[in-house]
């Protein structure tokens, strides 16, 4: 007979010292799974995390964060209600389409050239000048530069936006008052800007893919509010997840020099491999929570419909089921499965895959060939957190 959920272990204390990998290992060490206070429930294993991203008995979260955090309104919320990563069914459809046709993948591969551009423009000036701030000079600014030109943005605006961004993200997920008001601002900012800025392409179309986008919904099934919150999760998704990816990426190569000097000796080759790795050891993304959709039994317990289920990408991408040596950083490994996990799966797969793998792997390529003596003028930069996005410490490099 199932266990009943009341019978799953919850998490384990912290201990003081632990990184967020050892913690979700420990939680992993109890059983197959475990329940939080909030009766989120979290699963461990690549072989659960791939059963609970399955639309066929599950799907995407919408306003459920919201509700568990007492929101209901204001412009965070909004932007939930109305964006395709917390939809599901037809009116997912409707609001993917569109954006499926815009960011197509030749048009997205032709990118590249400028990306590398941006990237050398970047990194080139601040060569030989000392302590540089990664974060804050190269990582930040490189996708919103490049979202910028996506979106046909002028440039000076990146870094306005780009703010408002790192700051609005946060309130995806559960956080204390004051970040949820904070964020909240920061959306409503975000959602002004977007509204001004289509306003513009509208009374003077250009050749570019937002004027492609606002010319394929125009008569579509989605209002104004859902057009904005599409472009909006294009700026958010498009800027935050690549600056934190890229600096954990940076920050684990320059922790493994052997790693580093083979990038260095054949950047085209390696920049992929690296990137891949970087995306499996830290993974920016914490958690792809879900909502089961109709009873299941998992792991020998009863799991009910409606109930928030959370497969955990920290010990999903460490699964030694998967990955030999899961917690050894090595670019040549060659047990990535086909589809990178931290995209997501099925319908739901990130529309900026192509887009964040192009700014990696170029922004790689660049610092191989223009600083291949880089190395750290301080601690390593840490990923932080469990579920949705995670944050990024801060780390100083001498290029």
């Amino acid at each position: 007979m199932a266990l009943k959920l009341r019978d799953a272990p919850g998490f384990p204390d912290y201990i003081e010292g632990q990184t967020n990998h050892q913690f979700m290992q420990a939680a992993w060490a109890q059983g197959p799974l475990a329940i939080d206070d909030k009766g989120i429930v979290s699963v461990f294993s690549a072989e659960h995390m791939a059963m609970l991203i399955d639309d066929r008995w599950t799907r995407q979260l919408e306003l459920e964060i919201m509700r568990a955090s007492g929101v209901s309104g204001g412009a965070m919320y909004d932007f939930i209600r109305d964006v395709m990563l917390f939809s599901n069914d037809q009116v997912h459809r409707n609001r993917r389409g569109p954006m499926v046709k815009t960011f197509a993948h030749r048009a997205i591969a032709e990118l590249r050239p400028e990306v590398a551009t941006r990237c050398a423009g970047l990194i080139a000036p601040l060569v030989g000048t000392g302590s540089t701030d990664f974060l804050g000079a190269i990582a930040g600014p490189l996708p919103a530069l490049v979202v910028a030109s996506v979106m046909g943005a002028p440039e000076e605006e990146a870094a306005f936006f780009a703010s408002h961004v790192y700051s609005a993200i946060r309130g995806l997920s559960i956080v204390p008052d004051d970040v949820r008001e904070e964020s909240t601002r920061d959306m409503a900012a975000l959602d002004s800007y977007m509204e001004t800025l289509v306003a513009e392409r509208r009374a003077r179309p250009k050749e570019d893919m937002l004027t492609s986008y606002l010319q394929r919904v125009q008569g579509g099934p989605m209002d104004e509010n859902e057009v904005r919150a599409q472009l909006l999760a294009l700026l958010v998704a498009g800027s935050d997840t690549t600056r934190g990816a890229l600096t954990a990426t940076v920050s684990q190569l320059m922790q493994n020099p052997a790693q580093w000097d083979l990038l260095v000796s054949d950047p085209e080759r390696w920049a992929p491999a690296a990137v891949a790795e970087g995306l499996r050891f830290d993974p920016v993304i914490g958690s792809l929570a879900r909502v089961t959709t109709e009873r299941r039994e998992l792991a020998g317990y009863d799991i009910p419909a409606g109930t928030i289920v959370g497969p955990s990408m920290l010990t999903a991408l460490r699964d030694p089921a998967v990955y030999a040596e899961p917690d050894r950083f090595d670019i040549t490994r060659t047990d990535h499965p086909r589809l990178h996990p931290i995209f997501g799966g099925g319908p739901h797969r990130c529309l900026g895959e192509a887009l964040a793998r192009i700014e990696l792997e170029e922004a790689l390529i660049a610092l191989a060939r223009l600083a291949p003596h880089m190395s750290l003028d301080g601690p390593p930069a840490r990923l932080s957190g469990y579920g949705a996005v995670r944050i990024v410490s801060l780390l100083q490099v001498v290029l």
